[in-house]
């Protein structure tokens, strides 16, 4: 009784939504992680100003959409 509750509940159940990458996705996550590397090469580099940009255009943008798209 209890094997026959528990695959009707898990028919019943909506397939859960799968993460499905692309090559746009590893595109953006390869120009994410360049740009995180340019980032820290420039501020090791004593840069205050590309490095700023590059690193917050990878971890804020670029790295985020490969993962969302």
């Amino acid at each position: 009784m209890a094997t026959q509750t528990r695959r009707k509940a898990a028919a019943r159940t909506e397939p859960r939504a799968s993460l499905k990458f692309s090559a746009i996705n590893g595109v953006l996550l390869v120009l994410g992680l360049a740009a995180i590397t340019a980032g820290y090469m420039l501020l090791a580099r004593g840069s205050t100003v590309g490095a700023p940009l590059l690193l917050v255009l990878g971890y804020a943008v670029l790295v985020p959409l490969a993962i969302i798209l």
